[in-house]
């Protein structure tokens, strides 16, 4: 049986067990920025205390460079954040107001990592923990699935946490399902804000699901996420479903002759199919963008806003905070739904910089570890969920769902470094 071994892993792995009772109190969004403050001060700790800290919580080693990069990244991007509100005078109240932001959203995305390289956490104890958490899923999805049908309302309620500030009330509801606006048919959002998040979630449950040794916990987490995906009815879900499984599994390939050898041969036979080839894709793009064109169509027109103003108004250091959208994108804010362009707008140029450069970074550095070992398979599984993850929402808001994804990535980290120095 894998059980936690020192409070550290004790403390993630219930943390994840404890999913649903969470999210029925509406206590998630608080949950993980405190679980990553509360890991950062057993890092500060550790490291303070050396030798003389109880032996299993010491820390493992030293900070790898990458996560340096994800520490640095992060303090650029508050840097950014009040440059931004400096120069366009946003006030001593919405700067504060932005930086506790900062630290529920931006400093996640250092935090888990450095706690995953430091902190003596092992990968088993989060991949078993998903699978316990997808069995719990399945327990609860009949509920969910059935509300629709009879009669129960979309919302049960919105917790009084929300006092503490949010990006919204929705962080802080109780779901059983949402009815889509484009074709009023129900769908499910599982202990996510709104559904294309969950089918993320579910992407990366399954990829820890992957890992599991034991069958039956491996089938639970493996049906969980899958059902997750499927019941969300999100695009982006099934591209992540998969892309990010199927594709670190294939990176190995390119150390091998005969991989090269076929591809070489398919390379040459798209001379004769390359044309039909290249109009079913484009069927395909057309038909994935049709399945709910009010959306594709909000979300471009969300970017180009975002983008001509980043470009004429803010290109260093953004507008310092989102704003108000026009009718034209159902009053969406500007500067939402999609990492990089937010990026641009709200914190600009170096904002994107400080996100982009650690990411490309943690990605490389699990692509080559993939090529060479099964050790990086659920890494670069993970970066890729991701890198698709910020093409269609703005990621420092859900990092705080995000963190054992992140916190595998500082794990990760540790492993390479260790072997390395070995």
């Amino acid at each position: 049986m894998i059980a936690p071994q020192n409070p550290a892993e004790a403390m993630v792995s219930k943390t994840i067990l404890w999913t649903w009772p969470f999210y029925v109190i509406g206590a998630l969004y608080v949950v993980g920025p405190v679980l990553a403050w509360l890991l950062a001060g057993l890092v500060a700790l550790s490291l303070y205390l050396g030798p003389a800290i109880r032996s299993d919580l010491r820390a493992t080693g030293t900070v790898p460079p990458v996560i340096w990069a994800w520490i640095i990244g992060m303090l650029v991007m508050l840097i950014a954040l009040w440059a931004g509100h400096l120069n366009w005078d946003l006030g001593l109240k919405q700067t504060i107001k932005s930086s506790i932001g900062w630290a529920k959203g931006w400093a996640l995305l250092a935090l888990f990592p450095l706690a995953g390289a430091l902190l003596p956490i092992r990968r088993e104890i989060l991949i078993r923990a998903q699978c316990r958490l997808g069995f719990w899923t399945l327990c609860i999805a009949p509920v969910l699935l059935i509300a629709p049908y009879v009669g129960l309302p979309e919302r049960i309620f919105t917790s009084p946490l929300k006092a503490v500030g949010g990006p919204g009330p929705e962080y802080f509801s109780v779901f059983l399902f949402t009815f889509d606006p484009a074709s009023w048919t129900p769908r499910w959002q599982f202990y996510a804000p709104w559904s294309p998040f969950a089918a993320l979630l579910g992407v990366t449950m399954v990829l820890f699901a992957l890992e599991e040794k034991d069958n039956r916990w491996r089938a639970a987490g493996i049906a969980a996420g899958t059902l997750m995906i499927l019941a969300s009815k999100s695009r982006m879900g099934l591209v992540g479903l998969v892309g990010c499984t199927l594709g670190p599994r294939m990176i190995p390939l390119v150390l091998r002759g005969w991989a090269w050898g076929v591809l070489a041969g398919l390379t040459a036979s798209l001379a004769v199919i390359g044309p039909w080839l290249m109009q079913s894709v484009v069927a395909g793009i057309d038909g994935f963008k049709s399945a709910r064109a009010d959306s594709t169509r909000v979300r471009a027109t969300l970017q180009r806003i975002a983008h001509e103003r980043w470009q004429e108004e803010a290109p260093w250091f953004g507008h310092g905070t989102v704003q108000p959208g026009p009718h034209l994108v159902e009053y969406m804010p500007i500067g939402s739904h999609h990492t990089w362009f937010g990026l641009l707008f709200v914190k600009g140029l170096v904002g994107l910089l400080a996100f982009a450069v650690p990411l490309i970074w943690q990605t490389g550095l699990a692509m080559k570890d993939a090529a060479q070992s099964p050790r990086g398979r659920l890494p670069l599984g993970l970066c890729m969920v991701l890198i698709l993850l910020s093409f269609g929402e703005n990621i420092e808001i859900e990092a705080y769902l995000l963190w054992p994804a992140l916190l595998c990535l500082g794990i990760h980290a540790r492993e390479v470094s260790q072997a390395q120095s070995a």
